[in-house]
Formats: structure tokens, C-alpha cells, sequence
């Protein structure tokens, strides 16, 4: 078992969580990821910005990225 920390950049929840999470490896530590960002993208993308980012990460027990998931609104003419 591996522990492992979330992080959100941009909006009302920013930041790292200070309680990790522990996963059996990290396909577990994915699909929980993964799920959690699906749950809550449909909020997330009606209040993004034009221009702006918002992206979840998860970090390892030394706190380094293993995953990221990332949702952009871009301006493009």
C-alpha cells in the first residue's frame, strides 16, 4: 500500500489535502483520481473562466505529481 495526496490548483479548493490517502498501487490510486474528477468537472466547467485553468493532481508521499488531470478554456482567435 502506497500513500498518496491530492492537490487542486485554481478555485475554492486549492491546494494540497495535509491527510494522504492510501492505495493498493497506482492503477487504484487512477481510478479513484479519475473518479473524483468526473465528479466534480460538470461544476468546474461551468464556472471556468475563459483563459483559465483548473487541474488536480496526485502526489506521491514525498508530495511529487504522479498524476494530473487538467481542464482549459482556451481563447483561440
Amino acid at each position: 500500500m502506497s500513500l498518496y495526496f491530492f492537490r487542486i490548483s485554481t478555485g475554492r479548493y486549492s491546494g494540497a489535502a495535509d491527510q494522504p490517502y492510501e492505495f493498493e498501487d497506482r492503477a487504484a490510486a487512477w481510478a479513484e483520481m479519475s473518479e473524483v474528477c468526473a465528479n466534480l468537472l460538470g461544476s468546474i466547467a461551468r464556472n471556468l473562466k475563459p483563459n483559465a485553468k483548473w487541474s488536480m493532481e496526485l502526489l506521491d508521499e514525498n508530495k511529487k505529481p504522479v498524476f494530473r488531470v487538467s481542464l482549459v478554456g482556451e481563447t483561440v482567435c
